[in-house]
């Protein structure tokens, strides 16, 4: 018995319908298991993270006032370890309780009895200080060491249970994500061919919005996660549109969080890195009696490699609380020529030193831009530095400022190698660097530029980079008046 054409259109929108309706139940499946994920690495290990910090540095301010107390005997002193001390137990109460079913609870536990018998001891002590009676300070430094160290291994331990447990579940998020994807683009297929049988005015009601949502695709396999996907159609692909948009918030909040992630490693990098080049430099200044020359040299090379670091690390918080909108700008109306000519005096040592000639084009007058002085000098330092560290020995950089319109133009351009097409997309995003062409240039870090154009955005403006291989480099940024 054949199918008239009516049961047949009535059979072919219920085989649509029951797809969509398919790949309906299966994004919301799937988008249930993005929120639990999200949220346990929101509200559970990102917390943790962050209580986990306040407790080291609880502990820190413990050591530091109950070890000058024992030295000056000042109560004030210990007042100030108390107070540490019940600010460390009402940190650790909150940690018990945020932590999941999941945690080490036996390592909150030894941490809490640690906590108690470093606080028994400090007891002890303080009671033989208050009285003026001797004891052994020796046995009890020895003691309070050892724990306070057992601590420290305890909650380095415990940031590294949570950032491990962070990143399985990152990995589980982007296996979901693949997942969902493979199976949206079969069924979505498959539903097209349909659509094309059944008619042409299905088929242009479909296939618009479902090549919206491929550019979308596209977009958030290149990393933009702008929630904007505006799709008009049958009820199934608008709700699938703002499934997308949804997993897009996700994904924005995911890689915010990844920026902290990085932003934290890099702050707790600063304090032993400074401490590092504080330590050379006693050395070096032979606070610790005589060293060889030959122990100079290695000493001065520690001292440069730190400081590098130190730099790189800066870099890296600078960058991250620009990217999370932290960085407090202080804009006053400013003349950009004087920056200018203090950057290039800055880096005139380095170009005599390779003989490249910096030439300085006066345009007269500019008008005051509103501006932080600091950050645009960095900006200049930045562009600087980079093109007189590009061009080869006896070249040539010019600068030049002049008015456009109602803009400030800034040019700095090189007679460098130049840089190829395909780097000049994304030479201002961070980590990405050009090609080296000379073997004496040093990789650099990749954030330099990246900081740039953070900065001239922030002040309204535009960054960009023209270049030919061969035909040296200009960068240009402009800054509304």
């Amino acid at each position: 018995m054949k199918l008239t054409i009516f049961s047949r259109l009535i059979l072919g929108y219920l085989l649509i319908v029951l797809l969509v309706l398919a790949v309906s139940i299966y994004m919301i499946f799937r988008l249930v298991e993005f929120e639990s994920t999200t949220h346990s690495i929101l509200e559970v290990d990102h917390r943790m993270e962050d209580l986990e910090k306040k407790l080291t540095d609880s502990l820190l301010s413990q050591m530091r006032y109950e070890k000058k107390y024992m030295v000056t005997r000042d109560s004030a002193l210990y007042g100030q370890f108390l107070a540490a001390r019940d600010e460390f137990n009402g940190y650790l109460e909150e940690v018990m309780k945020v932590a999941d079913a999941s945690s080490p609870e036996d390592l909150l536990n030894k941490l809490k009895a640690h906590h108690q018998t470093y606080q028994k001891l400090i007891e002890e002590e303080a009671g033989y200080v208050w009285i003026n009676r001797p004891y052994s300070s020796s046995q009890y430094r020895e003691e309070k060491d050892k724990i306070f160290d057992q601590m420290l291994e305890e909650l380095q331990t415990l940031v590294l249970y949570y950032r491990q447990n962070v990143l399985k579940k990152i990995i589980q998020l982007e296996e979901l994500g693949v997942s969902a994807r493979q199976v949206t683009i079969v069924v979505v297929a498959i539903a097209l061919l349909a659509v094309i049988i059944l008619s042409l005015v299905i088929t242009s009601s479909i296939t618009r919005p479902i090549s919206l949502l491929i550019v979308k695709t596209r977009e958030i396999a290149r990393g933009i996660f702008e929630k904007n996907l505006q799709v008009s159609g049958p009820p199934e692909i608008k709700e699938l549109s703002e499934a997308v948009n949804s997993m897009c918030e996700r994904l924005q909040a995911i890689d915010k969080m990844k920026s902290d992630f990085f932003s934290t490693i890099s702050h707790e990098l600063r304090t032993p890195l400074t401490s590092i080049k504080e330590g050379t430099s006693l050395l070096l200044d032979r606070i610790g009696g005589e060293i060889t020359e030959k122990q100079r040299k290695l000493l001065n090379i520690i001292a440069g490699e730190s400081k590098r670091l130190i730099e790189l690390v800066n870099s890296s918080l600078d960058l991250s609380k620009m990217e999370a909108r932290m960085m407090v700008f202080k804009f006053k109306k400013e003349d950009v020529t004087p920056l200018v000519h203090k950057a290039v005096a800055e880096i005139e040592p380095l170009a005599m030193a390779k003989k490249i000639r910096l030439r300085v084009e006066n345009q007269g007058r500019l008008p005051l831009v509103k501006m932080d002085r600091e950050r645009i000098l960095q900006v200049l330092r930045n562009i600087l530095g980079n093109a007189v560290k590009f061009t080869f020995e006896g070249g040539e950089v010019k600068i030049s400022a002049q008015q456009k319109g109602s803009r400030v133009k800034v040019s700095i351009k090189d007679s460098g190698p130049g840089i190829p097409a395909e780097n000049l997309k994304t030479i201002f995003e961070k980590f990405q660097q050009g090609p080296l062409k000379n073997p004496e240039h040093k990789r650099g870090t990749g954030l330099g530029l990246a900081i740039v154009k953070q900065i001239i955005t922030a002040h309204g403006g535009k960054v960009w980079a023209e270049s030919e291989p061969g035909q040296g480099s200009s960068f240009i940024f402009v800054l509304p008046v």
